[in-house]
């Protein structure tokens, strides 16, 4: 039997608020994440689904934007809630193991890694789907460790609501259901309180599923397209990346936790987690899937892990002070790694930008919109009655739609994702300022003429997609924008 302390709220509280207040300290630096452009253009367009992904986050973003104003701290507030809830959850998960107060703040502090502290930053589907993946982990350990079955049902419902967010909660349940078969207990698969509990999850989820059947399974394409343009690099990242993201001295606890779930005899009941997660990395390698995709997995392992690694401790001074300073450590690089902390103008003489994306992509969207502007400003007046802004990429559009229409640019339109599907120009839009990376061969295929206008260029000399983009000015269309409008899309 495990026996389990109260919930240390007074560390893991600090934990918590810790990461919170990292966040919030960092909230309103650098600009806008390209997927925060792109959610705050395609949200304000509600639907029940869009072709990459459900409806939560993009419906999230606007709802923010109308409730607390159209700026970066505003659309950034839910992460900051969804990561304090995460490292709280992490805690509840040490705790079902019967983790202390110790356990359950090293436990909690699995949120000051890369991956968390991005996802909280940035608002990215990530950092929902991290607290509902929680979620549904917490309870399955309930369920199974406490021989509470009603529990089936609350992580039914909390998968079914994840659907809305992310349709990954699936590989999570196929790959644990899986590992219940592996090494059981098998007769869980029987049990009547499971099956409710995964009734509850469809017929919550049931909307965005029948949005998926009327849409010709649009996310299906987008996925296709992800393993088609980015696959081979999933494939390689897929195992060194997560154990990059959670740190490499935090990969010890890592470890602790699969073992510790195949050792303990108490644990029995839950091990299949620890089979689960090697699953998922084979079908993830398989499919081509995101590495970000397993992290929820992970976490929990980590969470798991957290109580060999203290039990570890006890024997010695000196282990106490080697586990101190690597969580000093792996915390604080995860932290300069992840956050916006260093002045933009010497992060280009840094790796931050090469390790993280996500960095580089909040740089530099005021001064790319601003050289479009300087395009379209020098275009005759008769030029500038037709014509209408072509990106891209979603990135781009975004941009040109949040600081452009202030300044008296025309609508944007792009062919990529969701953009797609907001319709073409109108035919009257004979002339186009298109903002494009490469060559561009679209638009030199289908206008008379396409003048290359500017290069654009952040000025930090950080690099970004937009580092290699340039404005053309295209004019005499060869094809309607019906006929056009078709060729235009791409999914990526």
């Amino acid at each position: 039997m495990i026996e389990r302390s109260p919930l240390a709220w007074k560390p893991v509280g600090a934990v918590a608020g810790g990461a919170a207040l990292a966040l919030l300290l960092t909230i309103n630096r650098y600009d806008y994440h390209r997927d925060e452009l792109y959610f705050r253009m395609v949200g304000a367009h509600p639907k029940w689904g869009y072709v990459d992904q459900p409806p939560f986050t993009p419906l999230l973003v606007n709802l923010c934007t109308q409730v607390f104003g159209d700026t970066v701290w505003a659309i950034r507030i839910p992460g900051v809630l969804f990561i304090a809830a995460a490292s709280i959850l992490l805690a509840f998960v040490a705790r079902e193991i019967g983790g202390g107060a110790l356990a359950q703040s090293l436990a909690a502090a699995g949120v000051w890694t890369t991956f968390p502290l991005t996802a909280g930053h940035i608002t990215i589907t990530a950092a929902p789907d991290l607290v509902m993946w929680l979620l549904v982990i917490l309870c399955l350990m309930r369920a199974l460790l406490r021989e509470r079955p009603r529990y089936y049902l609350l992580a039914g419902l909390f998968a079914g609501l994840a659907l809305y967010n992310k349709h990954l909660v699936i590989l999570l349940l196929l790959t644990f259901a899986a590992g219940l078969l592996v090494v059981g207990p098998r007769k869980v698969l029987l049990s009547k309180w499971l099956w409710a509990g995964a009734g509850i999850a469809v017929v919550v989820g049931l909307p965005n599923l029948l949005y998926q059947i009327a849409n010709d399974f649009p996310q299906i394409s987008m996925a296709g397209a992800l393993a088609k343009n980015k696959g081979d690099d999933a494939r390689i990242t897929l195992v060194p990346l997560q154990l990059l993201w959670l740190g490499p001295l935090f990969v010890p606890v890592w470890i602790a936790g699969i073992v510790t779930l195949l050792r303990r005899t108490e644990l029995r009941p839950v091990r299949a987690f620890a089979i689960a997660y090697p699953l998922m990395i084979v079908v993830l390698f398989v499919i081509a899937g995101q590495p970000y995709y397993s992290f929820g997995l992970l976490a929990a392992l980590f969470a798991i892990g957290a109580v060999p690694t203290v039990r570890w401790l006890r024997e010695s001074r000196a282990r106490r002070g080697l586990l101190l300073a690597a969580v000093v450590v792996n915390c604080g690089v995860a932290v300069l790694s992840s956050l916006p902390v260093l002045p933009i103008t010497v992060i280009a003489k840094t790796p931050i930008p090469s390790v993280n994306i996500g960095i580089a992509d909040e740089i530099g969207w005021p001064q790319y919109v601003a050289q479009v502007k300087a395009v379209y400003d020098a275009l005759p007046a008769e030029d500038k009655a037709h014509a209408v802004l072509f990106a891209g990429n979603y990135g781009e559009a975004g941009a040109l739609d949040r600081y452009g229409k202030p300044q008296g640019l025309p609508d944007v339109y792009s062919g990529q994702n969701e953009l797609w599907y907001l319709g073409p120009p109108p035919e009257s839009a004979t002339v186009v300022v298109w903002v494009t990376e490469g060559d561009g061969p679209l638009h030199q295929t289908y206008f008379g003429s396409c003048e290359t206008k500017a290069a654009l260029d952040n000025g930090y000399g950080v690099d970004n997609e937009e580092q290699t983009a340039r404005v053309y000015v295209c004019r005499d269309r060869k094809l309607t924008w019906a006929e056009l409008w078709p060729k235009a899309q791409h999914f990526d």
